[in-house]
């Protein structure tokens, strides 16, 4: 893959970052400038169109202009199950935006993140309810740092 995979993405305009879970969606989205991703929300995953549809409301009141989501590579870099559940749900939610959809490495984002809130001393039951929304910034904010390289 040779092609940016940022490339699609308009030079303004916050971004949303999804991190798609098998039961719920993690939400971050980046300021107006681009520094920095900040989580916002995490969606309790139920039919494919309810869950479009809260997307598309977070979409439309903060004037997002692209999307990135995690892909959930195998560690050899590989494509499993899960990247191709994560490429479905892109290609569903593709037509009802019309926005660009990056995918963006995710690997090891939720253990980074788990790690961070251990260390931070987070109890397990805070932890479980947060670790999706900010799984989901450390996806956009590594997006968004290459963004900026460019």
């Amino acid at each position: 893959m040779t092609e940016d995979p940022l490339s699609a993405i308009p030079e303004t305009g916050k971004i949303l970052g999804l991190d798609l879970g098998t039961k719920t969606i993690g939400v971050a989205i980046s300021d107006g400038m681009r520094y920095s991703a900040t989580p916002l929300e995490t969606i309790k995953r139920t039919k494919f169109t309810q869950d479009a549809e809260r997307i598309i409301e977070l979409i439309s009141e903060n004037q997002v202009v692209a999307l990135v989501l995690g892909l959930p590579l195998n560690m050899d870099g590989t494509e499993g199950p899960r990247v191709q559940s994560t490429r479905a749900f892109a290609r569903n939610l593709a037509p009802k935006i019309n926005l660009p959809i990056a995918f963006w490495d995710e690997r090891l984002s939720t253990s980074a993140v788990t790690r961070m809130m251990i260390e931070a001393d987070l109890r397990r039951d805070r932890r479980a309810e947060v670790v999706d929304k900010l799984a989901a910034s450390y996806i956009l904010q590594g997006a968004l740092d290459r963004l900026r390289s460019r």
